[in-house]
């Protein structure tokens, strides 16, 4: 059994977006070699999540963050006194933290419409970090 740690490492320019990082843990999987396993994709910091979403129509990326202001606004939580981010720890703690993809003849199990995307709840960030953990048979 093969297995394999890297980070993706990037910036983010907005408070709340989503940032489709398939590519780089699509590269990631076939640099490690690995036939048929697991991607393991997980966000770095308590105000941040990785989703598995709709990658064609940003509409629905969109519509992602809207339904998180609307169940979750900024301001009245508790933890605002700390440092004012409340809502951004409830959005990552709904997302959660991080998402397992199979590995199938070398290729992410990912339907044609899936994209895996960096939830950002808190930003900008200078950086942030998401590990990417690939394990399985070559």
């Amino acid at each position: 059994m093969y297995l394999q740690h890297s980070t993706i490492e990037l910036e983010t320019g907005l408070r709340e977006a989503l940032y489709d990082i398939t590519e780089e843990v699509r590269r990631t999987v076939k640099q490690s070699g690995v036939k048929n396993g697991l991607v393991s994709v997980y966000a770095q910091g308590a105000t941040a999540a990785i989703m598995i979403q709709e990658g064609w129509d940003e509409s629905v990326q969109n519509d992602v963050v809207t339904l998180l202001r609307r169940l979750i606004p900024r301001g009245g939580w508790e933890h605002d006194r700390v440092d004012g981010n409340a809502d951004a720890h409830l959005k990552s703690g709904i997302v959660g933290p991080g998402e397992t993809i199979p590995i199938i003849d070398g290729k992410l199990g990912l339907s044609t419409w899936q994209n895996i995307f960096f939830c950002e709840f808190d930003g900008p960030r200078k950086s942030r970090c998401i590990v990417v953990t690939v394990t399985g048979t070559k």
